[in-house]
């Protein structure tokens, strides 16, 4: 089960950078994702993966800047 995260995790950034190089908003999107996994990782919930997702959206966007 644990390869299963791993994995989910590799697409979800995959994912994000492949977004990231044709958006200008790319650092938000990449830092949402990010965010979701590591939120979803840590807390085993869907509320820590949307927690984790703001809070990575709003990390990527001011070191974008």
């Amino acid at each position: 089960m644990k390869n299963q995260g791993l994995k989910s995790m590799l697409v979800i950034v995959a994912a994000a950078f492949s977004l990231s190089a044709c958006s200008t908003t790319g650092g938000t999107i990449l830092g949402a994702a990010v965010g979701a996994g590591v939120g979803h990782h840590a807390t085993h919930s869907t509320a820590g993966a949307i927690g984790g997702a703001a809070l990575g959206g709003v990390i990527g966007h001011e070191l974008s800047r």
